[in-house]
């Protein structure tokens, strides 16, 4: 794992997603937005940040009309941020997903198998492994 943010980070990523839900939660006149970001065992993402997460949140606040007319206030929600993927793992599993039917990397190959070396797929199997729960993942290596 680099100290440095890693090749596989998207910029805007997740600006893009909350602004979209951001859109999406004015239409439907939500006022709490959930996202799974994470940022205890991740890769060094800035988006995955309370910090940005904060700083979302106000600008959300400034930048819708229920927000401006003071008629809600926005509020995002970040289950996970705090969590280890242990725990992570550990709830998943408490709540009946089934890990067999989803990955984390970001190279797969074309038949859906993980390629077991990037850092998503490296904190993963961490992650099983510190569960104590078997990583149903599909694996190249």
């Amino acid at each position: 794992m680099e100290k440095e943010i890693p090749v596989t980070y998207v910029p805007a990523r997740n600006t893009i997603f909350l602004s979209y839900a951001l859109g999406w939660a004015e239409v439907l006149e939500a006022d709490t937005i959930f996202i799974g970001v994470n940022a205890i065992d991740y890769s060094g993402y800035p988006d995955c940040r309370p910090e940005f997460i904060h700083a979302f949140e106000e600008m959300a606040n400034l930048a819708t009309r229920v927000g401006v007319e003071g008629k809600t206030k926005i509020q995002i929600k970040t289950p996970l941020i705090s969590m280890t993927k242990a725990e992570i793992i550990q709830k998943g599993t408490s709540l009946g997903i089934d890990y067999g039917m989803t990955h984390s990397c970001y190279d797969p190959t074309e038949e859906g198998k993980a390629c077991g070396g990037c850092d998503s797929c490296l904190l993963r199997k961490k992650g099983f492994a510190e569960a104590g729960i078997s990583d149903p993942t599909k694996y190249v290596s």
